[in-house]
């Protein structure tokens, strides 16, 4: 796995593709995504958040990747509005990637890129895309942000992809990068499944899976000129969630209230 050498350069150079206007959007909850999922075997469809408009199909999701015996389940816990619960802790051994780590939730996010989904749009290459990965625990946002297909650093490690007769499980896994932007100009789908253990570098090594939370995470594909095309968002839900803090201005109006009804109690006890 070499998630770990991303270019925090490359990465911070993708957010200028966002400065077009934003598409509106057509979210969907729980849905199967087109035409299946292609990355493993065994990874059952459904569950996705899924925005679809001019011929794109972006999904993500959360999954239990890890239950009690350390295997990882068809569990996606989703509360059927755009968030997925999952509790915070870490795996019984923790992850192969880094056996024993401290930075491992039990929970994956997954994603899905489909540039044709209904025969109106074209291949991967034609478009751009950023993926946004929080790292704040609480109810601001730490975004990582990098194109998941193709990218100068290593993005595409470990990417499935295919098109819309492409089988469960049986996408094409690139080893090279010049393979990736060969499959990105011949196929219409990248998927995967992504463990916030993999980003776990520095500016981005803040995360712990045992602090509850709440974890944003978006989708979104943009023309050759960074006009936004599409764009799906998603929250997982760590344990009890974020921490709503109580803002400055709310709380002098809540003191403002308990001085004004404590006024309220002296006069009715002076009656």
């Amino acid at each position: 796995m070499f998630y770990k050498y991303i270019s925090i350069i490359t990465i911070m150079a993708t957010v200028a593709l966002a400065a077009g206007t934003p598409a509106s959007a057509a979210v969907f909850l729980d849905q199967n995504v087109t035409n299946d999922v292609i990355f493993g075997s065994g990874n059952a469809n459904g569950s996705f958040t899924v925005d679809r408009g001019n011929g794109i199909e972006l999904g993500l999701r959360g999954k239990l990747r890890f239950n009690s015996s350390n295997l990882p389940e068809n569990t996606f816990n989703s509360n059927g509005d755009g968030t997925y619960s999952f509790a915070a802790g870490l795996p019984p051994t923790g992850f192969g990637f880094a056996p024993g780590s401290p930075t491992t939730p039990i929970w994956n996010f997954e994603w899905s890129i489909n540039s044709n989904f209904d025969g109106s749009g074209t291949n991967l290459d034609a478009l751009t895309y950023q993926i946004g990965i929080d790292f704040d625990a609480g109810v601001g946002t730490n975004f990582l942000i990098f194109d998941p297909v193709i990218t100068a650093g290593p993005g595409f490690a470990d990417n499935a992809y295919g098109d819309n007769s492409t089988g469960n499980g049986a996408g094409t896994v690139p080893t090279t990068l010049t393979e990736a932007q060969t499959l990105a100009n011949t196929k219409n789908l990248a998927q995967n499944s992504w463990n916030m253990e993999f980003f776990n570098n520095a500016p981005f090594d803040i995360f712990d899976p045992t602090v509850d939370g709440t974890y944003d995470f978006f989708i979104a594909a943009f023309d050759l000129t960074g006009l936004q095309l599409a764009r799906v968002d998603i929250a997982i839900i760590a344990g009890a969630g974020a921490t709503k803090v109580v803002e400055p201005a709310t709380m002098g109006l809540f003191l403002i209230g308990l001085i004004g009804l404590g006024g309220l109690a002296r006069r009715r006890n002076a009656a």
